[in-house]
Order: C-alpha cells, then sequence, then structure tokens
C-alpha cells in the first residue's frame, strides 16, 4: 500500500479505536478482521496506542493498521517505527505535514474547510479525511463541495453512526467513514470479541 487513496478502499469503515490496555489489541484486530474489516485506526490518545501497534503489526500482518490522532511531529516516527502503515491527523499546519511526509508513508490529513483541502490538494493530496464531519457540515456539506472540488475523495469521521454511515458512503466523494461505534469502550472491557466481530460484519456490508 503506498498512497492514501488505497487507505479509503481498504473497507468501508475504518475502525477508530483508543485501547487503554494493550493486550486487547491483538484480539480486537483479530475480530475485525473476521468481520471483514480489513483496518484499523489505533489512536495515540493514550498510553496503550503505540504498543498496541505493535502487537497488530507483528501478530495481525493481514490487517492494516494505522495510528491516529498524530498531532505532534514527534509521533510521526515513532507510529511508524511500531509499525504504522498510514498516519491519520485531526489537522494539516504544514509543520506536522512536513514531517508526516518525509517518513514516506500513506497519510489522512484532516481538513474540515474548502481552503484546508486545495492547500492539501496544492501538495498533490487528493485522499484526506473529513474531520468533524457531523459538525462541519455532514452529508449536505461534502454533496456542496463535490461541484468545486471533484478530484478529492474524503474520509469523513466524527459523529458517524451506523445510522448515518451509509447516507456518507453514498457520496461520489466519500470513499470510506471512520467510526467509534465498531469497538465501544464496554466490549474492549469485557472482552466481548464475537459481539465486536458482528458488528464489524455490519459495517464491512455497508460496501
Amino acid at each position: 500500500m503506498n498512497t492514501a487513496a488505497e487507505v479509503l478502499d481498504l473497507s468501508p469503515v475504518i475502525p477508530v479505536v483508543a485501547l487503554d490496555d494493550p493486550a486487547h489489541a491483538v484480539p480486537l484486530a483479530e475480530a475485525l478482521l473476521r468481520g471483514g474489516i480489513r483496518t484499523i485506526e489505533m489512536t495515540l490518545r493514550t498510553p496503550a496506542g503505540l504498543p498496541a501497534i505493535e502487537h497488530i503489526a507483528a501478530e495481525v500482518p493481514e490487517i492494516v493498521v494505522g495510528a491516529g490522532t498524530v498531532t505532534e511531529p514527534s509521533q510521526v516516527s515513532r507510529a511508524v517505527d511500531a509499525g504504522a502503515r498510514y498516519l491519520v491527523t485531526p489537522g494539516c499546519t504544514d509543520r506536522l505535514l512536513d514531517h508526516v511526509e518525509a517518513v514516506g508513508v500513506p497519510y489522512l490529513a484532516g481538513v474540515s474547510t474548502v481552503s484546508e483541502a486545495m492547500r492539501l490538494a496544492e501538495r498533490g493530496v487528493h485522499a484526506m479525511k473529513f474531520f468533524p464531519a457531523e459538525p462541519s457540515g455532514g452529508v449536505p456539506y461534502l454533496k456542496a463541495i463535490a461541484g468545486p472540488l471533484p478530484h478529492l475523495r474524503f474520509c469523513p469521521t466524527g459523529g458517524i453512526s451506523p445510522g448515518n454511515a451509509a447516507s456518507y458512503l453514498a457520496l461520489p466523494n466519500v470513499g470510506c467513514v471512520g467510526g467509534s461505534w465498531l469497538t465501544p469502550k464496554d466490549l474492549l472491557v469485557g472482552g466481548e470479541w464475537g459481539r465486536i466481530e458482528d458488528l464489524a460484519r455490519e459495517a464491512a456490508e455497508l460496501g
């Protein structure tokens, strides 16, 4: 996998996960994979993020693991060294993008305005994250910008749920969506991998 466009095509839903216990990483990844989800975005919001990426990369190589909530240049190389095969940022500052581009892995940079999207396009980036999707205008917003920016594709994240995911995925400029509903904390803490597999299967069928 060499481009952000390929990240968008891995699965209709990218599970966005914040783990408290890295021991949950491997059984979680295996459950998602059994359900037909081929990627996971492990956020760096908790200390378990980097160890979880390491475990998944080493033990479940069939699933493509990415690192999310990358906000600082110092996180970039650490995430890639841990085994992240793509990076996801909530915004697109020049300083952060310079570091992300230097490591040579695909990335989904976050945008919420037309100007931000155009700035990324000027860098040669045509696949990006739309965040926070629902507060930023949601489906109507993405419909509106498809006309002037038809060459751009998005992964909306933020407020996406089973109730609105299909509406996003029906848009021609949406490649996939990101959401946390596949991996709710109570199921993670309880080790309910069968239930997570069921949620993954339902999400995979959205594609």
